[in-house]
């Protein structure tokens, strides 16, 4: 499903307008980037938690000269599934 998919999916569940569904859903996708971007933490009870965690600095390979390299330490987003969630993709419908 592309984002195009999912307006219409919340247009067609929630009754409102594409134009609507569009602005709600870009809000919430908004809202959860700016705070893990603050370093909080988002949970939605049920769905899943996003955050942000810290990847430490490490060596690599080159894969096109083998040569080593250092990769940097960098903070990445990460998202952890829902006990509700996991349960429904697993066919176990709670």
């Amino acid at each position: 499903m592309n984002k195009s998919e999912m307006i219409d999916a919340i247009a067609t569940r929630t009754d409102l307008s594409k134009v609507a569904s569009a602005k709600a859903l870009d809000a919430v996708i908004d809202t959860i980037v700016e705070s893990v971007a603050k370093g909080e933490a988002v949970t939605l009870v049920g769905f899943g938690s996003f955050k942000a965690s810290e990847r430490a600095a490490r060596e690599g390979k080159n894969p096109k000269t083998g040569a080593k390299i250092l990769i940097p330490q960098t903070i990445v987003p990460k998202f952890a599934a829902g006990a509700t969630f996991k349960a429904r993709v697993a066919g176990k419908d709670e």
